[in-house]
């Protein structure tokens, strides 16, 4: 059983969060160094270029990278001090195993795999192969993304194959295929520079992608109006023209009024609708009765101010439009994609210079990462795990007979219900720390208690991790070679800057081992991540994430390649659509209704406050690497639970008193943050921290029907005052809480 060997309080002390500070006059050889390695940063979708220096196989600083073009040298708090993950004093060095009592100890790698491999067929031989799954993570290159998907179906022989961008994207992705028929952003981020209106919805930039706040401002110094859409006035709302304040889960119906004014408005593009697109009747009969005066009642905005945001977007010459999460983490995340593309749609601007749409990409490789089949209704190139054409071509990529190749799976949280009623037995995970960044964690560890054997490929211990059997001691980004694919579809280099420490291995050495051991060694013959690539060129081949026409040469010639790219003598697309021919089967872009629906969970008498949560700038995802770095602990020490006066003076609570905040699901107490920047209906909590810090103590696992994403961002809660005020954030130790 996968339970904690050791009181945690002891597994904290042998392999942390410990923080990382760099050494006061820098690591030994920064000044002098053996080499600048050009590669990217390990964090978010920018992918910014960045220069790790290295002295005797080790990363003893950085310098910014003042050529590549997105980031031309800018790095955010994150990029700056990225480097001090390497040289970690938490970083596995040896295979471990659980040893009941003792905690965690270290072992061979023989001994660490056989007992890996026995387990794995233990499982399988007694309750099936789909007993066995596994959970991956998208800040592993393309390679390893493709990697894993194969592993999964021709080794593993498991369909139960998911990635925590499920936890991302995929509500993007679901709204991009049923619109454009491909899943990517329209437009390269430099065509925001000449944009007249730029809406930003549910996507807090200046925290979470800073550098891309660059090509914002540019836009804004030359005249262009800024409209923000999120219950919170973040940074870049504080100068936006319009703040469309609106109230967590109403999405949908601000983007139905906006479009229902600017039908009633004649703010159109008919040629475009008429010609190039298909469903407009059906979808502004979906939203006929969507006054302004009913938006106001609904989303919490005044109708003057949606007016107006409907007015400056309709009638621009220019336009860009950026979602993220804000209005993804939903359980009608899809329709508010949908709603946010159909604005774009009925004013035809997209598929032309300085009109576009996109996706901001949260993790680290989530475009790359979720084009090549680790997700679990996924082949590589975007194929469909269930299209018998796709499967077929697939199949001979592979080697396999069609037959043999598993069908669609679990996404990442119907694989803890599954645990739960006892289908699946067994795990194997990497670069997903799944009890911090799924909702509802105290199920979620329950489930991981059931499982008969877990084991886990990571470079730190993260707080799955202490669940498992076995850990195998995995490499960080700039440990092997490979490429990634940023937010705006271009392909980039990683470079191998260090070689793995101790006796840790790089991941892909790692999964080739463990399908020799499997017996299917014949199917896994790399020479190296190039040999990785160039099999994912060909298996991406006709599909709509299409790489056969970029190499590794390529990629180092100019900075990258955007794909689709066909074949060797294309020139890569920057930009989607110029030919209004979309990827649908009638090559017309479809409008599709996305009439307003309530949250999963609403407010009422017993948990009267709506919370929802989101990320701060000095931290990433579920904490495995900022927690562990010094600089960016200090600068956000702990989570707060912001509250809006009013609702703080309702409840008689003090800056930083302590708040126990209750929902259906469990309780958490965190310092109250009073600020004004954020609704008086509404609290929020940000989600880097584990234990009894974490805000996914709190949240549903109430999913959206079509991508399976959870619904972090609306649930319901009670708030209780402490009567006690908080110590000092720097005190709280909550980046290694338990």
């Amino acid at each position: 059983m996968a339970k904690l060997p050791i009181a945690e309080e002891n597994i904290v002390k042998h392999f942390g969060p410990t923080l990382n500070y760099a050494p006061k006059d820098g690591y030994v050889g920064r000044d002098e160094p053996d080499e600048a390695v050009k590669t990217h940063c390990c964090f978010c979708g920018m992918q910014c270029g960045i220069q790790l220096l290295v002295k005797e196989n080790k990363v003893v600083g950085f310098e910014p990278w003042m050529e590549f073009p997105f980031n031309e040298g800018r790095l955010c708090p994150k990029g700056v001090q990225r480097y001090l993950q390497n040289n970690h004093p938490d970083r596995l060095m040896s295979p471990l195993k659980r040893v009941e009592g003792q905690g965690f100890v270290p072992t061979s790698w023989d001994d660490a795999m056989d007992k890996t491999v026995s387990e794995i067929k233990r499982i399988q031989e007694k309750y099936g192969n789909d007993a066995f799954s596994m959970l991956s993570g998208v800040s592993l290159t393309n390679e390893k993304s493709y990697l894993v998907g194969k592993f999964a179906r021709v080794a593993l022989k498991t369909k139960n194959l998911d990635y925590n961008g499920r936890l991302c994207m995929v509500s993007a992705g679901a709204g991009n295929k049923k619109a454009f028929g491909l899943d990517r952003g329209s437009n390269n981020y430099s065509d925001l520079e000449y944009a007249e209106v730029i809406i930003v919805a549910g996507a807090n930039v200046s925290e979470t992608f800073p550098t891309l706040t660059h090509w914002i401002w540019k836009a804004r110094d030359r005249g262009a109006k800024i409209i923000v859409v999120d219950p919170r006035m973040i940074p870049l709302a504080r100068t936006a023209d319009i703040h469309l304040d609106v109230r967590p889960g109403t999405d949908s119906a601000l983007y139905g009024a906006m479009l229902k004014y600017l039908v009633d408005n004649d703010m159109l593009d008919h040629d475009f609708i008429d010609n190039h697109t298909s469903g407009f009747q059906e979808t502004i009969d979906a939203v006929k009765d969507y006054t302004l005066e009913w938006a106001e009642e609904v989303t919490g905005i005044d109708k003057n101010k949606i007016r107006e945001a409907a007015e400056l977007w309709g009638k621009a010459k220019t336009s860009f439009l950026l979602h993220a999460r804000g209005i993804e983490h939903h359980s009608k995340g899809v329709d508010n994609v949908l709603g946010c593309i159909n604005l774009v749609l009925a004013t035809g601007r997209i598929g032309r210079p300085y009109c576009g749409y996109a996706t901001i990409t949260g993790q680290g490789n989530g475009q790359g990462g979720r084009e090549h089949g680790h997700k679990c209704d996924q082949l590589p190139g975007n194929r469909d795990i269930e299209n018998p054409e796709h499967r077929k071509y697939i199949s001979e990529v592979w080697g396999i007979n069609e037959k043999d190749l598993p069908g669609k799976g679990l996404s990442a949280y119907e694989i803890i219900e599954a645990i739960h009623r006892g289908e699946i037995k067994g795990l194997i995970s990497i670069c997903f720390n799944p009890l911090v960044s799924l909702p509802n964690s105290n199920y979620v560890r329950e489930a991981l208690e059931k499982l008969e054997f877990y084991v886990c490929i990571d470079f730190f211990l993260n707080e799955t991790a202490r669940h498992a059997d076995i850990v195998l001691a995995g490499s960080l980004q700039e440990e092997e070679e490979g490429t990634t694919t940023s937010a705006e579809g271009r392909v980039i280099r990683i470079r191998q800057a260090v070689t793995p420490p101790g006796d840790a291995r790089t991941d892909t050495s790692i999964f080739l081992e463990l399908a020799k051991r499997l017996g299917v060694q014949d199917k896994f013959t790399y020479e190296n991540s190039e040999s990785i690539f160039n099999e994912l060129r060909v298996a991406s081949r006709g599909g709509t994430a299409d790489y056969y026409g970029i190499t590794y040469k390529r990629i180092e010639d100019n900075m990258g390649m955007f794909w689709p790219c066909p074949s060797e003598d294309h020139p890569g697309t920057p930009r989607l659509w110029e030919d209004k021919k979309f990827k649908t089967p009638d090559e017309k872009a479809h409008f599709n209704p996305a009439p307003y629906k309530l949250p999963g969970e609403v407010t009422d008498a017993e948990y009267p406050v709506i919370l929802t949560t989101g990320r701060v700038v000095s931290q990433y995802l579920s904490g495995t690497q900022t927690r562990r770095i010094g600089k960016l602990v200090d600068q956000y020490p702990e989570p707060l639970l912001e509250i809006h006066p009013k609702l703080a003076q309702q409840y008689g609570i003090k800056q930083r008193e302590l708040i126990k905040v209750s929902t259906r699901r469990g309780t958490g107490i965190f310092p109250a943050n009073i600020v004004e920047t954020i609704r008086e209906d509404t609290v929020f909590i940000p989600y880097h921290w584990s234990g009894k810090k974490s805000a996914n103590q709190l949240t549903p696992g109430t999913l959206d029907p079509i991508s399976k994403i959870p619904e972090f961002k609306v649930c319901a809660c009670y708030l209780e005052p402490l009567r006690e005020i908080a110590p000092p954030s720097k005190e709280s130790k909550a980046y290694a809480s338990v």
